[in-house]
Order: structure tokens, then C-alpha cells, then sequence
């Protein structure tokens, strides 16, 4: 354990927002302010590292410190609850640190004028590609810092980690809406087909967790349709037929990353083509592209149905576990920095706990950011069935976890209150 560093800390928020990331900012700005006499001020970076660059910067301090020196404990709860990242986000891709050294010398140097020894930045892998660069960077460096990754993203798909903050809330509002959408479509004797498209580029656990009902109350979708495996049209029709057998309104989920064996995507010809500075396509069009198809095929009713944004920033409809992980990940990771680790992410191992309902507990540890960034974690194959066309009740019940509990949102006037920085 190395003595820690008396300075100030910068945290950031980067990527997709989540209903819980702002949850793992309380968690990193509380943990700093009750350590007040090491980290000396909490910088928020506005636009993650892009606004750092540009120095936009906040002192949080002023915003979440009582009278008493301490956190303010409301402040921080509100802010957990609101949805989005409350210091904006960005996707600015950072060079690697042998092909533009002038740049992270820039960056050291604005750390410097800061007194910046602590850094935080929350996100998922293209975020952690940044913690990797910048901890590489100062290791040739003779400026000491601390550098934390604290995992996000609602797409489930960090490795290190049993499961990422913000899946679980993601995952419950999915669920929720998946069985509210079975029962609005059970009232009609007339067939008809409802498609569901869900976030989730190259892992399925989104889209996986359409099928919690089924394990719950047997309310869920007929089928998933997962990226993991091959998408097959003629499969899918006579998917649709053996469903029609069964009762006139048939409900599908599908994962908005679907792909045929050829690699191109379902919904590709809907799609602008245009990416990101990682390289991401903006998928969109998956469910469109099966509607018409449906339609075609079976001249029935159909319609699909992107659930969007709304999987993840509904905070209304948040999972009170995954609120209180994402807040102590944030926690451990000041900690973690405090006792002198850097370049590392926080990371959660499930352990076994037949005490606690579900047999489910936590452990929070550190892993080596440079063998998390940029790899994928893919819903196992064995979770999902041989027809491709759902998963297991083994999967369920490793997801169903991670939904349970209700968070209290502040309310105003009928609507939910936010705590906007």
C-alpha cells in the first residue's frame, strides 16, 4: 500500500449515460469530499475528457459539501437518482500515447496547473481505452497520479466484471416494459405481430433480459433474437408460424445489433452507414426491416416498436441494487486510488451467498484496465437455446439479481426532480 498523494481529483462521465451513472459519480465525489484532508478540491469535467482539454471544469465541493464539511447526503442522493450524465458526456478517441506524445504532455501539464493527482473516469470500453492511454502515458512520466476507471454501460458488455452499472436498470425497465407490451397486445383475437427492438450491439444481455417475465410470471415474448448468433429469416418465419399456432399475438424482442451469417446487419439497409470515432456504426431499423418483412410473408397485422433512449435514462423506473453498486464502485475506486492503485478499474465478482435471497453478493476488487479496454463480453452460448431463437432460464435467473429493489425519486409538482450541476 503506497502512502496517497495529497492533491486535487477530476472525475468524468464518458460514453452512453445510463439511469445509474450519475450514482457512480455521487459515489466518487462523496467519497472524495469525506477525504478532504488528502484530495483537496473535486473537479467535474464537462464533456469528459473533450471539456477537460478545454478546461471546462466545476469544483463540485460547493455543490455537495453541508455546513458541517461533510457530504451533503440529500444532494448526493438526488443526484443519484437522475438519469443522463449530470457533467455531459463525450466519444473523443485519444491517440496512443507513442504516436503523439505533445498531446498527453498537453494533458499532464493542464493537470498540473490544476494540482490534479487523482483522475476518475466513468465509462465502458471505449472509456477505458482512455484510462489505459493515459495510465501508459504516465508511466514514462515524472508526474504521480492515480488513475480509476469506473465501469458503466448498459450494454453489459465489460470484461473484468461479473456486470456492468446501469445493465441493471436498463434490464428492469426492459423487462417491465416487454410485459406491459404482452399484456396491451393479449387483448385482440386478431393476429398480429409486435417486434421490439432493443439496444445492444455485439452482446445480447439487453435484449436476454426481455425474457425475465417468462421466468417470472410467464408474461414475457414469444421469442429473443440475440447478436451472438446467426439471424436466420426462414427461421424467423417459421418461428412466427409455430407462435401462431399457439395464440393470434405474437411479441418478439430482437437486438438492434442482429446480423446475418454473412455478417451484414438485419436492419442494414434502413441504416445511414455513418459512425462514430471509434468506428461504430449507428445501427437503427432492425424491427422496421422485420415488420416489413412479417408483413410480406404473412399479410397480417404488424408493428414494431424501438424502445430507444428510454432504456437508458428511465431513473423513475430504476433498480435499487444496481443504484447502490454503482454508487460503491465509485466509493472503491477513490479508495482503491487513495491506497495507491492506478491504471486499474473497479470491478464486481459475484459470490455465493445462500443466506441472501437469490444467493447474491457482491465483492468489489480492481483489475488491470489494459485487459478490459476494448474487448467484448458476449452472452455465453450456452444461455442461449439451440434454435437460437431465446435463452435459458439459467440466464434469467443469473440476471434477475440484478433488477431487484425500487429506488424513491425526488418528486416536483407530479414529475421527477433532477440535480442538474
Amino acid at each position: 500500500m503506497k502512502e496517497p498523494i495529497i492533491g486535487a481529483a477530476v472525475v468524468g462521465q464518458s460514453g452512453g449515460p445510463t439511469a445509474a451513472i450519475n450514482a457512480s459519480l455521487a459515489g466518487v465525489i462523496g467519497e472524495c469530499i469525506r477525504q478532504s484532508g488528502t484530495i483537496t478540491k473535486v473537479y467535474g469535467m464537462r464533456n469528459g475528457i473533450e471539456g477537460f482539454l478545454a478546461e471546462r471544469l466545476v469544483e463540485l465541493n460547493p455543490l455537495f459539501t453541508n455546513e458541517h464539511g461533510l457530504p451533503d447526503e440529500e444532494k448526493l442522493e438526488q443526484l443519484r437518482l437522475t438519469p443522463a450524465s449530470a457533467l455531459g458526456s463525450c466519444r473523443r478517441k485519444l491517440p496512443k500515447p507513442a504516436d503523439d506524445p505533445a498531446f498527453f504532455e498537453n494533458l499532464v501539464s493542464l493537470f498540473k496547473k490544476y494540482d490534479i493527482r487523482y483522475f476518475f473516469y466513468i465509462g465502458g470500453n471505449d472509456s477505458m481505452d482512455t484510462v489505459a492511454k493515459l495510465s501508459a502515458y504516465l508511466e514514462t512520466s515524472d508526474y504521480e497520479m492515480r488513475v480509476m476507471g469506473v465501469p458503466k454501460t448498459i450494454d453489459n458488455d465489460l470484461m473484468g466484471t461479473d456486470h456492468t452499472p446501469g445493465f441493471g436498470s436498463a434490464a428492469k425497465y426492459i423487462a417491465t416494459e416487454m410485459q406491459e407490451i404482452v399484456r396491451d397486445c393479449s387483448v385482440y383475437t386478431v393476429k398480429a405481430v409486435t417486434i421490439v427492438e432493443i439496444m445492444g450491439r455485439d452482446a445480447g444481455w439487453l435484449t436476454a433480459s426481455a425474457a425475465l417475465p417468462n421466468l417470472v410470471n410467464g408474461c414475457g415474448p414469444d421469442y429473443v433474437y440475440l447478436p451472438e448468433v446467426p439471424f436466420d429469416m426462414d427461421a424467423f418465419f417459421g418461428d412466427v408460424e409455430r407462435a401462431f399456432e399457439k395464440h393470434p399475438n405474437v411479441v418478439i424482442a430482437v437486438s438492434e445489433g442482429a446480423r446475418f451469417a454473412d455478417g451484414h446487419y438485419v436492419g442494414e439497409g434502413t441504416q445511414s452507414g455513418a459512425v462514430d470515432v471509434f468506428g461504430h456504426k449507428y445501427l437503427e431499423g432492425t424491427a422496421k426491416t422485420l415488420e416489413n418483412a412479417v408483413k410480406e410473408k404473412f399479410g397480417c397485422k404488424v408493428r414494431s416498436i424501438e424502445l430507444n433512449l428510454p432504456q437508458r435514462c428511465a431513473s423513475h423506473l430504476a433498480s435499487a441494487t444496481d443504484i447502490s453498486e454503482s454508487d460503491l464502485c465509485g466509493e472503491d475506486a477513490v479508495g482503491a486510488a487513495l491506497s495507491g492503485v492506478t491504471g486499474s478499474m473497479i470491478a464486481m465478482e459475484r459470490v455465493d451467498s445462500p443466506e441472501s435471497k437469490f444467493g447474491y453478493r457482491i465483492r468489489y476488487t480492481t483489475k488491470d484496465v489494459s485487459t478490459i479496454a476494448n474487448a467484448v463480453r458476449t452472452v455465453p452460448r450456452e444461455w442461449i437455446v439451440p434454435e437460437n431463437n431465446n435463452v435459458t432460464d439459467e440466464c434469467l435467473r443469473w440476471i434477475l439479481p440484478l433488477i431487484q429493489g425500487e429506488t424513491k425519486p425526488f418528486w416536483k409538482d407530479g414529475l421527477p426532480e433532477h440535480f442538474v450541476i
